[in-house]
């Protein structure tokens, strides 16, 4: 995709009233467009089977299949997915379980219209769309459902951590306090493209599938408190 096509988003949500709000949200920008709906996770699955998606919005709870296995099935199907679980409740059990099946972030099916747009756009960028305070809460709850490593190849906590160059472990401290690529970039006087570079190789030495993966094993492992 040409940095001029718009963000290509499906809505996934049993609520059919609940998508076509969201739909009428994201489509009143010039840079998203919403290319898809589904139902539930299986039709959600089928339909990415066809239909090239960037983002994905995911309920958690619907019918047939949800969004915690749908969110696991797609993102190991779908590299480079972006998956954002939403809920009624903030820190829902089941929002957990989906951040730990790879999703990249959670919102609250109450967020404002203006910050439903931005979080596309920072997620599409690769960033987060949790915040500070609600990332601290998160991986408290996130920590035991990640006390493995996510790939059986994936080398042990501390021995990941090891692997990291010290910038590389400054990027990821950072990231542990909630900061987005750019406000990285500003403390650290790199360029956002070099940030993103750095946390590749973050998630990639740490066998980390997400963003929130890689902070879960920052706060994990005592190098972010």
């Amino acid at each position: 995709m040409s940095t001029n096509d718009p963000i290509r988003l499906m809505l996934v949500d049993d609520q059919e009233l609940v998508r076509a709000g969201f739909a009428m949200v994201l489509d009143s920008t010039d840079d998203i467009s919403v290319v898809a709906q589904a139902a539930d996770g299986e039709e959600a699955l089928a339909v990415l089977e066809r239909t090239t998606v960037d983002v994905v919005l995911m309920d958690v709870r619907m019918p047939r299949l949800d969004g915690i296995e749908a969110t696991r099935r797609a993102v190991a199907a779908h590299p480079g997915l972006r998956v954002v679980v939403l809920t009624t409740f903030d820190l829902d059990e089941s929002v957990t379980a989906a951040i730990a099946a790879g999703a990249s972030g959670f919102l609250l099916k109450d967020v404002a219209p203006q910050s439903l747009i931005e979080a596309v756009r920072t997620v599409y960028r690769g960033d987060s769309v949790v915040d500070p305070v609600s990332t601290r809460r998160l991986l408290r709850a996130t920590a035991p459902l990640l006390a493995e490593p996510v790939s059986p190849r994936a080398p042990t906590p501390n021995a990941a951590l090891a692997e990291l160059t010290p910038r590389e472990t400054e990027v990821l401290v950072l990231m542990g306090k909630g900061l987005t690529n750019s406000e990285i970039a500003s403390d650290l006087f790199l360029s956002e493209a070099t940030v993103k570079t750095h946390i590749g190789h973050v998630l990639a030495k740490t066998g980390s599938r997400s963003r929130v993966q890689a902070v879960a094993l920052a706060f994990r492992t005592g190098l972010v408190s």
